[in-house]
């Protein structure tokens, strides 16, 4: 656990400069009844869009969801995303928690999680990849060429 803040996790993962942040997290499950779960978030700087966040529940199996970074960001300070995945902040005073929903099919959880480790941690990653550079690295042509043809064999 890292600093002052307990169920907190922060971790380089060598070499590739990917991070991974562990929170103890609640499945509100309704008014009264909550479920702890793990929740790693890792962020890769050479798939920069996205986040992924696998769920762990003890004695259940390993769920992982692949979420707009950007989405995680607002969804701190204001309600973001559609369809599948939504975040917004249930309280924005220290100590403040978001709530994300993850849907599939006609199957819905929804999650608290605190917002400071989360925020500082996607910080963090908009340091290594800054907000409008994620895609200044593709090679366009090669890019179109695969989607076109398929990928360019090495033979």
């Amino acid at each position: 656990m890292s600093g002052n803040q307990p169920g907190v996790q922060d971790r380089r993962s060598a070499p590739y400069g990917r991070r991974r942040l562990s929170l103890d997290i609640e499945r509100v499950l309704d008014v009264s009844a909550r479920q702890a779960v793990r929740a790693e978030f890792r962020y890769d700087p050479a798939l920069p869009l996205a986040v992924s966040l696998e769920l762990l529940v003890e004695g259940g199996p390993r769920v992982l969801w692949r979420i707009g970074r950007d989405l995680l960001q607002q969804g701190l300070y204001t309600m973001s995303g559609l369809g599948d995945v939504r975040m917004w902040p249930s309280s924005l005073e220290e100590g403040a928690t978001a709530r994300l929903q993850l849907a599939s099919g006609d199957m819905a959880a929804l999650f608290e999680l605190p917002i400071p480790p989360l925020a500082a941690w996607l910080e963090h990653t908009y340091s290594l990849v800054p907000a409008g550079q994620e895609l200044a690295g593709v090679d366009w042509d090669v890019t179109a060429e695969a989607l076109l043809h398929g990928p360019a064999s090495s033979e």
